[in-house]
């Protein structure tokens, strides 16, 4: 079926390969990981990869991790630049990447249950919900976000949006090789 794009989005696209191709500017799309806005931007990164990135570096290993971590921020950039649709804009920032993180870990650990902290009045409460709640909570809050949100500090939602979804069809599809993986070791 061929859809139609809008002609902001198709402007946006003509904009973007020629500029991301030409004279190997493709690059951007990788140095933007490591780039920042502030350290808050960079600490709330750094905060949600040491929570979905460690125990995927477990399961997938180093390199499959780098892979998903570099090729998925590439593509959340890829999808912000089409969506925002003005050439004169940066993207910067691993947020896009560290959604890929996640969107695998949702894949990799459909199961999982994580440690919240909820507030009540003078007290902490320590709670542990289901990853896939918490997660789809997050990704809701994205894509409302990407269409009504707040625009405070330009953020690119739909990079996020981007990374979460390569990171889910990437864990998805890691996921056969890792589980022959571990049969081989275990002998089974």
């Amino acid at each position: 079926m061929f859809v139609s794009l809008p002609s902001r989005k198709k402007a946006a696209l003509r904009w973007a390969t020629p500029v991301l191709f030409a004279d190997g500017s493709v690059l951007r799309l990788f140095t933007a990981l490591f780039l920042h806005a502030d350290w808050s931007h960079l600490l709330g990164n750094l905060v949600f990869l040491l929570i979905f990135g460690l125990p995927a570096e477990r399961v997938l290993g180093p390199w499959r991790l780098l892979l998903l971590f570099l090729v998925g921020g590439a593509v959340s950039n890829l999808v912000a630049i089409y969506t925002m649709g003005s050439p004169d804009q940066i993207i910067i920032g691993a947020s896009g990447a560290v959604s890929a993180l996640i969107g695998a870990y949702l894949a990799l650990f459909p199961g999982a249950r994580l440690g919240v902290v909820i507030p009540l009045g003078l007290f902490l409460e320590f709670v542990r919900a289901p990853a896939y709640l918490l997660i789809g909570v997050w990704a809701a809050l994205q894509v409302v976000f990407a269409h009504i949100g707040p625009s405070f500090g330009m953020v690119a939602w739909w990079a996020h949006i981007g990374g979460f979804v390569f990171g889910v069809v990437y864990g998805v599809y890691v996921r056969a090789a890792i589980a022959r993986r571990l049969r081989k070791r275990h002998g089974f």
